[in-house]
């Protein structure tokens, strides 16, 4: 039986709640310049979910859409992964509420991920993963589902926030595949952005500014350096 090859997204979907705040309106709100917000992130709306959503409700509206857009057989789904950092539970997870759509198809690996921003990108590379590891003996694809509800307290990081949720799924013959073998990684305990739950517990992130940029710009000349020595490596031996 054929190994997969070109494992990637074959067909994705977003979801964006309806309800929105115009980012020229929060800039006259929060009495910064004409177009900090529209020009300088460029950003026309963000949005923001009512009280009659919440993370696991837009993350089953994007599934929903994605199944039924693409025509997608349950059956032949294998692997459902979920990042998010938005929760509404300490230990069930968002997956288990996704599972109402698969009806009998309980045979489905998969948990929650959650990491900050990474969490999404993680439940990528498991479905890949999971995808080039089972293919030949499952013959079933992969779910990816991705969403947040991102939420600061007032100040320079509000018009940052948002709400949203993506799904894709993820097979071998992709159009927008992904390297086997060839990724990069660069994990260090860092205190730029955490969610702490104990003591008093708040709904904002706990934030530091430079420490994210310092963060990010080590991340970056790390994963960078890792990747072309992989590369290389790899180049050399064939």
């Amino acid at each position: 039986m054929d190994a997969p090859e070109n494992v990637g997204i074959r067909a994705m979907e977003l979801y964006f709640p309806r309800i929105f705040v115009g980012q020229s309106d929060l800039e006259k709100f929060d009495r910064v310049s004409s177009g900090k917000y529209t020009i300088g992130l460029g950003q026309r709306e963000m949005a923001f979910c009512a009280d009659n959503e919440d993370i696991a409700s837009i993350c089953m509206t994007v599934l929903a859409n994605l199944l039924e857009r693409y025509e997608i057989n349950i059956s032949t789904v294998g692997f459902l992964a979920v990042g998010t950092e938005t929760l509404i539970d300490k230990s069930k997870g968002v997956k288990t509420q996704l599972m109402e759509l698969f009806g009998a198809n309980t045979d489905i690996e998969g948990v929650d991920v959650k990491n900050a921003c990474f969490g999404g990108t993680q439940a990528l590379f498991h479905a890949v993963d999971w995808v080039y590891a089972n293919w030949q003996t499952e013959k079933r694809y992969a779910i990816v589902v991705m969403g947040d509800i991102a939420i600061y307290e007032p100040g320079a990081a509000r018009c940052t926030g948002g709400a949203g949720a993506f799904a894709a799924l993820i097979g071998p013959d992709a159009l927008i595949a992904f390297d086997r073998g060839l990724r990069a990684s660069y994990m260090v305990n860092a205190w730029d952005f955490y969610k702490p739950i104990s003591g008093v517990s708040k709904e904002f992130p706990v934030v530091n500014g430079p420490i994210s940029l310092a963060s990010y710009f080590k991340a970056l000349d790390a994963t960078y350096k890792a990747y072309r020595d992989k590369a290389s490596r790899i180049r050399n031996s064939g």
